[in-house]
Protein backbone atom coordinates (compact mmCIF):
# COMPACT_ATOMS: atom_id res chain seq x y z
CA UNK A 1 0.00 0.00 0.00
CA UNK A 2 0.73 3.67 -0.42
CA UNK A 3 1.12 6.01 1.89
CA UNK A 4 -2.01 8.44 1.69
CA UNK A 5 -0.20 11.11 1.37
CA UNK A 6 0.85 9.98 -2.61
CA UNK A 7 -2.51 8.85 -2.72
CA UNK A 8 -3.84 12.65 -1.20
CA UNK A 9 -2.21 14.64 -4.24
CA UNK A 10 -3.93 11.94 -6.99
CA UNK A 11 -7.37 11.20 -5.71
CA UNK A 12 -8.75 13.72 -7.60
CA UNK A 13 -7.31 12.62 -10.88
CA UNK A 14 -8.21 9.27 -10.09
CA UNK A 15 -11.64 9.58 -9.62
CA UNK A 16 -11.94 11.72 -13.18
CA UNK A 17 -10.51 9.35 -14.90
CA UNK A 18 -12.48 6.34 -13.35
CA UNK A 19 -15.53 8.36 -14.58
CA UNK A 20 -14.19 9.89 -17.92
CA UNK A 21 -13.73 6.34 -18.94
CA UNK A 22 -16.80 4.65 -17.84
CA UNK A 23 -20.37 4.98 -16.54
CA UNK A 24 -21.49 6.73 -13.26
CA UNK A 25 -20.64 5.27 -10.18
CA UNK A 26 -21.22 5.02 -6.40
CA UNK A 27 -18.69 4.98 -3.95
CA UNK A 28 -18.19 2.29 -2.55
CA UNK A 29 -18.10 1.16 -6.25
CA UNK A 30 -15.38 3.64 -7.17
CA UNK A 31 -13.35 2.44 -3.97
CA UNK A 32 -13.73 -1.44 -5.04
CA UNK A 33 -12.23 -0.18 -8.97
CA UNK A 34 -9.61 1.43 -7.50
CA UNK A 35 -8.28 -1.63 -5.48
CA UNK A 36 -8.97 -4.30 -8.28
CA UNK A 37 -7.07 -2.30 -10.77
CA UNK A 38 -3.98 -1.01 -8.52
CA UNK A 39 -3.71 -5.25 -7.01
CA UNK A 40 -4.51 -3.98 -3.75
CA UNK A 41 -1.63 -0.88 -4.10
CA UNK A 42 -4.05 1.56 -3.55
CA UNK A 43 -6.70 1.75 -0.83
CA UNK A 44 -9.37 4.74 -0.87
CA UNK A 45 -10.95 5.20 2.64
CA UNK A 46 -14.34 7.12 2.97
CA UNK A 47 -12.93 9.46 5.11
CA UNK A 48 -11.03 10.46 2.15
CA UNK A 49 -13.09 10.19 -0.97
CA UNK A 50 -16.40 11.70 -0.32
CA UNK A 51 -15.20 14.49 0.66
CA UNK A 52 -13.58 15.02 -2.36
CA UNK A 53 -16.33 13.70 -4.04
CA UNK A 54 -18.62 16.45 -2.31
CA UNK A 55 -16.23 18.77 -3.26
CA UNK A 56 -16.55 18.04 -7.02
CA UNK A 57 -19.93 17.74 -7.13
CA UNK A 58 -19.98 21.40 -5.15
CA UNK A 59 -17.56 22.75 -8.10
CA UNK A 60 -19.89 21.27 -11.29
CA UNK A 61 -17.14 18.62 -12.04
CA UNK A 62 -19.39 15.82 -10.84
CA UNK A 63 -23.04 15.36 -11.17
CA UNK A 64 -24.96 12.97 -9.24
CA UNK A 65 -28.37 11.05 -8.94
CA UNK A 66 -30.04 8.72 -6.60
CA UNK A 67 -31.46 5.46 -6.87
CA UNK A 68 -33.41 2.99 -5.03
CA UNK A 69 -31.63 -0.43 -5.18
CA UNK A 70 -33.17 -3.24 -3.25
CA UNK A 71 -34.18 -1.46 0.25
CA UNK A 72 -30.98 1.31 -0.20
CA UNK A 73 -30.71 4.30 -1.80
CA UNK A 74 -27.50 4.89 -3.58
CA UNK A 75 -26.00 7.98 -4.73
CA UNK A 76 -24.18 7.47 -8.25
CA UNK A 77 -21.83 10.23 -9.38
CA UNK A 78 -21.19 10.62 -13.29
CA UNK A 79 -18.78 13.24 -14.80
CA UNK A 80 -20.05 16.51 -16.70
CA UNK A 81 -18.67 18.22 -19.86
CA UNK A 82 -16.28 20.15 -17.64
CA UNK A 83 -15.48 18.00 -15.37
CA UNK A 84 -13.69 15.57 -18.77
CA UNK A 85 -12.25 18.78 -20.06
CA UNK A 86 -10.51 18.75 -16.15
CA UNK A 87 -9.77 15.29 -16.76
CA UNK A 88 -7.79 15.23 -19.78
CA UNK A 89 -5.97 18.52 -18.03
CA UNK A 90 -5.57 16.53 -15.08
CA UNK A 91 -4.08 13.71 -16.56
CA UNK A 92 -1.79 15.44 -18.98
CA UNK A 93 -0.43 17.48 -15.99
CA UNK A 94 0.14 13.88 -14.24
CA UNK A 95 1.37 12.88 -17.13
CA UNK A 96 4.30 15.10 -17.63
CA UNK A 97 4.74 15.43 -13.16
CA UNK A 98 5.69 11.69 -13.60
CA UNK A 99 8.31 12.18 -16.37
CA UNK A 100 9.09 15.33 -14.19
CA UNK A 101 9.88 13.16 -11.55
CA UNK A 102 11.64 10.20 -13.29
CA UNK A 103 14.26 12.54 -14.30
CA UNK A 104 14.67 14.79 -11.20
CA UNK A 105 15.02 11.12 -9.08
CA UNK A 106 17.07 9.39 -11.37
CA UNK A 107 14.48 6.86 -11.57
CA UNK A 108 14.22 3.78 -13.96
CA UNK A 109 11.13 2.80 -14.66
CA UNK A 110 10.01 -1.16 -14.94
CA UNK A 111 7.35 -1.84 -17.53
CA UNK A 112 5.54 -4.83 -17.36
Amino acid sequence: MYSSELIKGTLRTIVLKLLADGNKMYGYEITQRVKELTGNKIQLTEGALYPTLHAMEAEGVLSTHTENVGNRIRKYYGITRSGKKLAGEKLSEYRDFINTMVTLLDLQLKIG
